[in-house]
């Protein structure tokens, strides 16, 4: 299966349609070797903006240049540019619908080494709760170079997750990307995982290893968490015994929260996998991280066998 670096994949999409249409104009704030704005920066000079340690500043002067009828693209690491920049964001962006692209980077626990301070668990709830703006996690890197262009088309505030590491292709590469869709990954009659981001790769390492001992699991990627097609999660639960979901985010206000909501009263039993009401913390690997969270295939193979033991 191949490998990709979501980081890597959207700079060099953010490159290829900067290219194609001059509208758009990049933000960095000092990360631009991490957040691959770099490429952007090399080739387009003039429209690109080192904006240095300063994500409220960015985000204020990104609506600005929005307002001339720019495309804008503004980039940090996910924890600061949902949470130094909230106030920016909801009141100078989102109340005015503006058309700005807030992207994320290093996402989650994938900045393993620099602990809590700069890893996002609550940054899906934050971006969430603004009216008007749209929250988008891509499950690798085939579906991120899908949806950056597709927030391009897309007329108003959008918040794109993106993941530091290498993970494996799934979204199928002739499939069309559409805002508020889910996709179904793998499927299977017993249980349902939703997952998204980095959880996708483990649900499906789980179900193949599930399907083994002769338990038959679908997976769903749950990419866009704002909006939601809430017909088609409903459909996608018809017939199983139990529902899983699984995120790299608190277990307040992210997928979870998505799942739990639009299934209410339906009375199909949920098993969330995720982050507990906790930050993360340095480690010395990003695998070792996911296994201490229990963001994990074995987990969640796990979760899906408490079902049927029920």
């Amino acid at each position: 299966m191949k490998l990709q670096n979501q980081r890597q994949v959207y700079g060099e999409t953010l490159l290829e349609l900067g290219r194609e249409n001059k509208n758009i104009v990049v933000l960095e704030a000092d990360l631009g070797k991490s957040t691959m704005t770099s490429l952007f920066e090399q080739e387009f000079p003039e429209r690109f903006f080192e904006m240095g340690i300063g994500e409220a500043n960015m985000t204020s002067f990104a609506a600005g240049l929005s307002l001339t009828g720019k495309i804008a693209f503004t980039n940090s690491f996910a924890v600061f540019a949902a949470g130094r920049a909230f106030d920016q964001i909801r009141q100078g962006i989102s109340i005015p619908k503006l058309n700005v692209k807030i992207i994320g980077s290093s996402a989650g626990l994938s900045d393993f080494g620099d602990g809590a301070t700069h890893q996002s668990v609550e940054d899906i709830a934050i971006m969430r709760a603004i009216p008007n703006m749209t929250v988008l996690v891509p499950a690798d890197g085939i579906e991120t170079r899908k949806m950056v262009r597709k927030i391009v088309e897309y007329n108003g505030p959008v918040y794109l997750r993106i993941n530091r590491h290498d993970l494996p292709d799934l979204f199928p590469e002739n499939q069309e990307y559409v805002i508020g869709k889910s996709y179904l990954i793998r499927d299977g009659r017993d249980i349902v995982v939703f997952a998204n981001g980095i959880m996708v790769s483990k649900a499906v390492e789980a179900a193949e290893k599930l399907e083994e001992g002769g338990i038959s699991v679908r997976v769903v990627n749950v990419s866009s968490l704002k909006p939601v097609n809430e017909d088609e999660i409903i459909k996608f639960t018809s017939g199983v015994k139990g529902i899983v979901t699984a995120e790299e985010h608190s277990l307040i206000g992210g997928l979870a929260s998505v799942i739990t909501y639009i299934l209410r009263g339906n009375g199909i039993p949920v098993m969330p996998v995720g982050i507990e009401d906790q930050f993360g913390q340095s480690a010395h690997s990003y695998s070792e991280l996911l296994e201490e969270y229990g963001l994990t295939a074995d987990n969640i193979s796990n979760s899906v066998k408490d079902f049927l033991l029920k």
